[in-house]
């Protein structure tokens, strides 16, 4: 008897041999067209974390291969990336008063750094808060910056910074990162849960996001936690980077039981395009590569650091070239939710510059091949506007109508 694990290496591989047929001439053109037409939104990008460093500038056009950075606004325009959430980021530390309040800092200069990128490109790109205001700067052919907090640390035990995070533009919060803080338990904590699920403060975080109008992001956190968030919140909730457990067993990622709630909420998964996410690497690999990843979101480098964390992961990327996954399989998350709960609880949340890489897809001028894979399949110009960006615009809608009511 074959077992189930068995038959589901059998349907895969079949699967990726069917998707490594070229497209056509008539598909190609097909889903350039649909690719252009679309608002294409990416819910998780970490590129404040290199706008941080000295000498980077988001204006300017980089390149992957030299310097390993995969977002910059010239290379949204080449992939035709209409928005993104720009990630307010920072990893968990310690929870003293002074910590925390030091954390609120950083996180306000990540806000002024990205406003002022902005606002020294007005004719590149444009701040938005609401879904107008992202189809307004496409139809302007300026790039849309939304902004994400990832990591709730930053709010601190003071629910008025909520206000003040919303007042500068923030439109969803990563409620906890890789370990536990006053809001909630994270799903990879290594001391194991603390509150089982949100904390006592946590639940009035989500009440007052649900308040103001900020998407609650159950990326990273642990399953309690977003089982109470779904029992609490008023407002359709986002997981703005995370896949599918079914395909990769992480507990980054959500259950199939998980996603059925989040569609009854109606909110929507936006895949993540993390390796370690997509599907299971090797120990050592997975090891190797999160050392790497640690050390580059380090903002005090020296050059000669930098070098070397470059060369170290050019040198880690051809050592493990043929196991990092492709478009096709990251694909795959994204119809595993579909065939689960439907096309309208799916988007795309690819975690760039914060280890999201995928072959045929390197940066961001090169998602095209997403909506390339999607055509192969043979979804509609109507379903790929949806995952590309219609169903996370629809929540942020929801919310801010949701948020007026209250």
């Amino acid at each position: 008897m074959i077992t189930r694990c068995l038959m589901t290496f059998f349907l895969t591989g079949c699967v990726a041999v069917a998707m490594a047929q070229p497209l056509t001439d008539k598909q190609k053109q097909k889903a350039a067209k649909i690719h252009a037409e679309a608002f294409t939104v990416d819910t998780h990008a970490d590129v404040p974390i290199n706008m941080m460093k000295e000498g980077f500038d988001v204006a300017q056009e980089h390149d992957y291969e030299t310097d390993g950075s995969q977002i910059d606004f010239p290379r949204m325009k080449k992939g035709g990336m209409d928005a993104m959430f720009f990630a307010v980021y920072l990893g968990q530390g310690m929870r003293s008063a002074e910590a925390t309040a030091e954390a609120k800092q950083r996180a306000l200069a990540i806000f002024d750094k990205i406003h002022q990128a902005v606002r020294d490109n007005p004719d590149i790109a444009g701040i938005a808060t609401t879904a107008k205001d992202g189809y307004e700067l496409q139809k302007q052919g300026k790039r849309a910056v939304y902004f994400g907090m990832e990591n709730g640390w930053p709010v601190g035990n003071d629910l008025a910074n909520l206000k003040q995070y919303y007042d500068l533009g923030l439109r969803y919060i990563t409620l906890s990162h890789s370990a536990n803080n006053d809001i909630c338990d994270s799903s990879t904590d290594p001391d194991g849960p603390e509150y089982n699920g949100l904390s006592a403060f946590g639940e009035e975080v989500v009440q007052e996001m649900n308040r103001l109008g900020i998407m609650v992001d159950i990326s990273h956190v642990s399953d309690s936690t977003f089982y109470d968030v779904m029992r609490l919140t008023k407002a359709p909730a986002i997981a703005s980077h995370s896949s599918c457990r079914a395909l990769c067993d992480h507990p980054r990622n959500m259950t199939d039981d998980m996603i059925r709630a989040l569609a009854k909420n109606g909110g929507v998964i936006q895949i993540n395009f993390v390796p370690s996410f997509v599907k299971k690497p090797s120990e050592q690999q997975e090891l190797s590569m999160k050392a790497i990843r640690l050390k580059m979101r380090q903002v005090d480098l020296s050059e000669a650091d930098k070098l070397a964390l470059r060369e170290e992961m050019k040198a880690m990327r051809e050592k493990y070239a043929k196991d990092v996954p492709t478009v096709a399989e990251a694909v795959n998350h994204i119809e595993h939710v579909i065939k689960l709960v439907g096309v309208d609880h799916v988007g795309i949340g690819m975690d760039m510059d914060g280890g999201g890489l995928v072959q045929g897809c390197r940066d961001v001028s090169e998602i095209g091949s997403i909506t390339e894979e999607l055509v192969r399949r043979g979804y509609s110009a109507k379903d790929i506007r949806k995952i590309w960006g219609e169903n996370v615009m629809r929540v942020l809608t929801e919310v801010e109508k949701i948020a007026q009511k209250m």
